[in-house]
């Protein structure tokens, strides 16, 4: 009798910690793993038989902080968090960002019951806000400087071509150069004013895959003619809601920064895909609901990845790693994903970077609510 109770409590205690939506594993004394719930089978991507012939080292990406904690934990038997803990690897995925809670468990000596809270979409929803204030902040920066710039920018451009006109030809390559110089700050004011457009965008439904295709043959007829292309569509997607001609501007501006990042590449490869990733929802300014973002767009290159010293704040205006960039180009992609209510995100490690774009997609009542608001 007794031993049917207790049998009948482990399979409880089982059954609790498989609806725990979190990894949870214990560990024994030799850091093997003797128990994985339902979620720690997903997030190792092995079943808890596999889990059970193996060590944890196994599983983790070399030097994880991870085997440190619980021989802390094991030393001085008290409970140790560790927050944002990279496990990437090729095992566990690219995108791994957790925070481990470490627990000693008395009853078993040397045994540790070790839970994972993934942080990477929480992650980078909270960046992503992050991202639209700085889109924001631009806005008004590129109205005050299309302003206060353009204008007496014009003033010298014209008193350089007068004195241009009287002067020895020495110092005509001067008046040249402030000419030259002139252009170039327009140039650039130019492609700033495009951040003060604060226009309610005209959205459509608009087939994805279109939008790729044709970014692809703009890019292979010009500056990734060198570039192999591989292309991982979902053919089931249906259409995403948005503004076809932003979205060639947003994936075209993502195509071009993949490549160029690719210079010094042997085989360098772009990978587009496409796929519906539901749950993900996010509020928007001007709705009362949340918007649902299960279109999944992504722009992958096998090129060196990004310095680690920008990748917070590689979205921000004028952050760049390039000698001639002006950090404009991904600024200017987050700002009209921003417009479109959606996310935009960079994994990046050595040999493989992707930009990640998530999308609402059309809805029969978005063209109705957009008719009934044009016949009022």
């Amino acid at each position: 009798m007794q031993q049917k109770a207790k049998n009948c409590e482990q399979n409880l205690a089982r059954l609790v910690l498989d609806a725990v939506r979190h990894p949870v594993i214990l560990v024994d004394k030799d850091n093997s793993i003797a128990y994985a719930n339902a979620d720690a089978e997903q997030f190792f991507k092995a079943s808890s038989s596999v889990l059970a012939r193996n060590k944890l080292e196994t599983f983790l990406p070399f030097g994880s902080p991870l085997i440190s904690l619980i021989n802390q934990v094991r030393e001085k038997p008290k409970p140790v968090n560790e927050y944002h803990v990279d496990l990437s690897s090729p095992k566990l995925g690219y995108d791994k960002l957790v925070d481990i809670f470490v627990q000693p468990l008395p009853e078993i000596p040397g045994s540790v019951v070790v839970l994972f809270q993934e942080k990477s979409m929480a992650e980078k929803l909270d960046r992503q806000m992050t991202h639209r204030g700085a889109a924001r902040s631009v806005t008004g920066l590129a109205s005050m400087l299309a302003h206060e710039i353009k204008n007496p920018l014009s003033g010298i451009r014209g008193a350089a071509q007068l004195l241009e006109s009287v002067v020895s030809d020495d110092d005509r390559q001067l008046t040249r150069l402030i000419t030259d110089e002139t252009d170039r700050i327009v140039a650039l004011v130019d492609r700033m004013e495009v951040f003060s457009d604060e226009r309610p965008i005209e959205r459509f439904p608009v087939n994805i895959h279109t939008v790729l295709d044709h970014v692809k043959r703009l890019a292979q007829s010009g500056f990734a003619k060198k570039i192999k292309f591989v292309e991982k569509y979902d053919p089931s997607l249906p259409p995403v809601y948005a503004n076809r001609d932003q979205l060639i501007q947003i994936f075209l501006n993502l195509v071009k920064n993949a490549t160029e990042a690719l210079g010094s590449v042997k085989n360098p490869t772009i990978t587009l895909t496409s796929s519906y990733r539901p749950g993900i929802k996010l509020s928007v300014q001007g709705r009362h609901d949340k918007v649902t973002l299960p279109m999944e767009f992504c722009v992958e290159d096998n090129g060196p990845g990004v310095p680690k010293d920008i990748q917070e704040n590689l979205f921000d205006p004028f952050i760049t790693s390039k000698p001639n960039g002006s950090g404009l180009g991904l600024a200017l992609v987050a700002k009209l994903v921003n417009d479109h209510g959606g996310v935009v995100e960079c994994d990046s490690q050595p040999g493989r970077t992707i930009f990640r774009v998530l999308l609402p997609m059309w809805r029969p009542e978005e063209t109705e609510r957009k008719s009934s608001g044009e016949s009022q």
